[in-house]
């Protein structure tokens, strides 16, 4: 399975190329040891594919990086490294969020709600495998979110 990060900047969900859905066979017990290495795989594969990117950026940078004689040439060549730099980051604060769900994986603490303890659900976390509440209090918080927002 490969997984791929969309271009767009505010999508920091994995594309999963040949994505297999996991299916739970009848009275298998919730965040088993199968399904836990389904979503340890999933992760690990998205964090490869982000520090792949990464090394990318950086060759880009190298290799791009030039002293052009025109302002406009230097400040487009400014804005686009620092629109990369900018993505680079946010995939670098969801490096660390992986890393995080892997260890909580390794410690028997994925898959269920730390707001209420409910399970999360097999299709969320395929969708979101970041995802560490379920949809009813993640929804609560985006509620309250706007709420003060605004």
């Amino acid at each position: 399975m490969e997984i791929m990060t969309s271009t767009r900047s505010s999508d920091s969900q994995p594309v999963l190329k040949n994505f297999v859905p996991y299916k739970p066979k009848r009275g298998e017990e919730y965040m088993n040891e199968k399904q836990r290495e389904h979503f340890k795989h999933i992760l690990l594969d998205w964090r490869e594919q982000l520090m792949q990117e990464v090394d990318r950026t950086v060759h880009h940078m190298q290799d791009d990086a030039a002293n052009y004689p025109d302002p406009a040439d230097r400040a487009t060549q400014e804005e686009e490294f620092s629109l990369e730099l900018r993505t680079r980051d946010r995939e670098r604060k969801l490096i660390k969020k992986i890393d995080n769900t892997i260890e909580a994986i390794a410690q028997d603490d994925y898959g269920f709600c730390e707001t209420c303890g409910i399970e999360i659900g097999i299709r969320r976390l395929e969708a979101r495998p970041t995802a560490n509440k379920c949809i009813d209090c993640k929804t609560l918080d985006e509620i309250k979110e706007k709420q003060l927002g605004s």
